[in-house]
C-alpha cells in the first residue's frame, strides 16, 4: 500500500445487504464471486454476512457465523493466496474466521462494541491472532456539535485503544465511515478533506461503492447505476491520502486507481515493465 492503493472487493454474504443481498446464497456462488473479483485485480476480498444498511437487522455471531465459516474454508482452499477480510465487529467471529483460515478484520464498529471506555476488545482479540485490523468511525445519529473534531477524536480513541490492548500500530488502519452515521452533505466532507484523516499517520480505507449519498448527488435510485460516483470519490479519495479502496466494481474502478496513483506520484512515477 505504500507503492499503489490496493482494492478490497465486496463479498456481501447476508441475504440484505442494500445493493448485492442474496446473490451469495452458497458456497458456489461465493467461489465465482470470488474467482471474479481476483480475476478483476482485487488485492483483497472482504466478506461480511451482516449487513450495516440504515435500518438493518442486527444478526448473532452464531448466524453470522453460519455465513462466514464454510465460505472463509473454501475460499482459503480455492485460492491459497488470496487475501481475506472479515467484515465484523464481533471479537468471536473475528477469532473463528482467522482461526479458519482470514487475514485479516474490518470493523465497522472501531473495535468497541460493547466495551467500556477504557477498552477494545476487537483490539484484544487482533492482537492475539497478530492479524491487521481496520477501525471505522461510527456513530448512531449525526448529532455533531463540531464535526471533524469529534471524527478525528473518535478515530483516536479507537487507535489508542487498540495499541493499548497490545495491537502494533504496524497493523492498524483507518476508515472514516462514509455513510455511517453522517449527513449526505458530511459524506462528502468527509471525501473532500480525506487528508485530516490520513495525517493521524494510519493507512485509510475508503468506502462509498454505490452509497446513498452518490445517489442523491447524482439523483440515481439505483445503486448500480451510480458508477461515476464510485469513479470521481476514489480518485479524489487517492488524491487526498486513501490508501486502499472498498468497491464492488473492482473492473471498472481498476483503471481509475491506476491513472489517479500515476497523478498522486507525479515525477516519481515509472511506467510499468513490458511484458
Amino acid at each position: 500500500w505504500r507503492k499503489r492503493t490496493l482494492i478490497m472487493g465486496i463479498m456481501n454474504l447476508a441475504p440484505d445487504s442494500f445493493s448485492d443481498g442474496g446473490q451469495l446464497d452458497d458456497e458456489a456462488s461465493a467461489l465465482r464471486r470470488a474467482e471474479l473479483l481476483l480475476a478483476e485485480g482485487a488485492d483483497i476480498l472482504d466478506l461480511g454476512a451482516e449487513s450495516t444498511r440504515p435500518g438493518s437487522v442486527p444478526v448473532d455471531a452464531s448466524t453470522e457465523l453460519s455465513r462466514l465459516r464454510p465460505i472463509v474454508k473454501a475460499l482459503r482452499q480455492r485460492f491459497p493466496q488470496a487475501v481475506l477480510s472479515v467484515d465484523t465487529y464481533k471479537p468471536e467471529v473475528a477469532r473463528a474466521c482467522v482461526e479458519g483460515g482470514a487475514d485479516l478484520i474490518n470493523d465497522v464498529e472501531g473495535g468497541r462494541f460493547g466495551a467500556r471506555p477504557d477498552e477494545s476488545p476487537m483490539g484484544s482479540t487482533c492482537a492475539a491472532l497478530r492479524c491487521p485490523l481496520i477501525l471505522m468511525h461510527r456513530r448512531a445519529q449525526a448529532d455533531y456539535e463540531d464535526f471533524w473534531t469529534e471524527v478525528l477524536q473518535g478515530l483516536r480513541t479507537s487507535l489508542r485503544l487498540a495499541q493499548a490492548a497490545g495491537m502494533p500500530k504496524e497493523q492498524l488502519w483507518t476508515d472514516p465511515g462514509f455513510g455511517f452515521g453522517k449527513t449526505p452533505a458530511q459524506n462528502l466532507m468527509l471525501v473532500r478533506d480525506l487528508a485530516k484523516i490520513a495525517a493521524l499517520g494510519f493507512p485509510v480505507l475508503l468506502g462509498t461503492s454505490r452509497k446513498s449519498t452518490l445517489g442523491l448527488v447524482l439523483d440515481e435510485p439505483d445503486p448500480l447505476r451510480r458508477g461515476v460516483g464510485n469513479e470521481v470519490t476514489a480518485a479524489w479519495g487517492i488524491a487526498q491520502g486513501a490508501s486502499m479502496l472498498r468497491v464492488h466494481d473492482v473492473a471498472a474502478l481498476r483503471p481509475i486507481v491506476r491513472m489517479a496513483d500515476a497523478l498522486r506520484h507525479g515525477p516519481h512515477w515509472e511506467a510499468p515493465a513490458a511484458r
